[in-house]
């Protein structure tokens, strides 16, 4: 019995050995991946000190991200893009409207494609994924996995290009840790609005995971001015409160997963270790006892190990022990 319990913790050392390279080396590069089925709602909300329209007014805004699994594979996702803002004067008004809405409420309405890398969430710019869609160019929606402390390129719509996202330290959000990044654009030529000219200024603040590359959390305050320097619009906004809530969620449960990942190679490898020492001791011990049991063939001994050799027996090399009728004394074989 102890010989098969051996072979068989041995057997799920092999198994267990196995399952921490696998966590090691493939696991973690096949999990930390984009997800190809990604439909997310972002909603904003915030004051608008001037608008197009004139006058300001409280403001939401909503950002409809959705993948497109057609066009996505195993390294890039493809993401369409709906965003929408508007003023919000009493308070009830509905993600978006179009431009025949008679309280004129719409201010800015805009479609995007683009395609990240899913790993390192880098614009990729290849035609059979975009099409003709406008090239974009460093992160574009997310970070990374695993964050860095560092600066990283992050993509402007309004300017067309990447801007540096500088760290700017760590921080609590809803309690939990993020490393918060910085965007500081100052009076750049830009186009403000569709054919308009401009100057656009930008203070942007993300909250990201850590370990997802998730934004948590955005702030941002935004200026744009016309080349006489018009303030056209002068907007100060951030996610919604619930909005901030759902991604803490999501990325708690992501970071649990991905948490238990990293431990596995150590788990699985420790409890392979265990089951290889165990098994190999209970199976030797049961091949040592096996080839103890077995019976001695030596000069004479029976296999119960009795002595059956009498005076021939190796125990009696000198016949000592021989019975006393077939003992000769020394005597009696000088008279013969």
């Amino acid at each position: 019995m102890r010989r098969i319990i051996g072979l068989v913790l041995m057997g799920l050392a092999g198994f267990l050995v196995t399952t921490a390279l696998l966590a090691l080396l493939y696991i973690p590069g096949a999990v930390k991946k984009t997800p190809l089925d990604t439909d997310s709602n972002t909603r904003l909300t915030g004051q608008a000190a001037a608008l197009p329209t004139g006058g300001g007014a409280p403001v939401k805004a909503l950002s409809h991200t959705v993948a497109d699994g057609t066009k996505s594979d195993g390294k890039v996702v493809v993401f369409d893009t709906f965003t929408c803002l508007i003023t919000d004067p009493n308070g009830d008004a509905p993600d978006c409207v179009d431009d025949t809405d008679p309280d004129k409420r719409l201010v800015s309405a805009t479609t995007d494609r683009f395609a990240t890398d899913r790993k390192t969430g880098v614009a990729v710019n290849d035609k059979k994924y975009i099409g003709d869609a406008q090239p974009h160019e460093g992160l574009v929606n997310k970070f990374p996995f695993d964050v860095e402390k560092k600066t990283y390129p992050f993509w402007d719509g309004i300017l067309g290009r990447a801007v540096d996202a500088k760290f700017d330290g760590e921080e609590k959000v809803d309690g939990w840790n993020t490393y918060k990044f910085v965007i500081d654009v100052a009076d750049e030529p830009a186009e403000i609005s569709s054919g308009i000219q401009g100057t656009y200024s930008s203070l942007k603040t993300m909250y990201i995971d850590q370990r997802t590359g998730a934004i948590q959390k955005q702030t941002e305050k935004q200026i744009r001015k016309l080349d006489n320097g018009t303030t056209v619009l002068d907007l100060d906004f951030g996610f919604t409160p619930e909005t901030v809530a759902a991604n803490v969620k999501s990325s708690k449960e992501a970071d649990s997963q991905l948490g238990l990942i990293g431990k596995l190679p150590l788990i699985a490898g420790l409890l392979g270790l265990l089951s290889g020492v165990v098994g190999f001791f209970l199976w030797n011990s049961a091949r040592r006892a096996t080839a103890q049991g077995q019976p001695a063939v030596v000069g004479g001994r029976g296999g119960d190990g009795d002595n059956a050799g009498g005076a021939n027996s190796l125990d009696d090399v000198f016949g000592d022990n021989a019975p006393e009728d077939t003992t000769r004394r020394r005597t009696d074989l000088r008279k013969s």
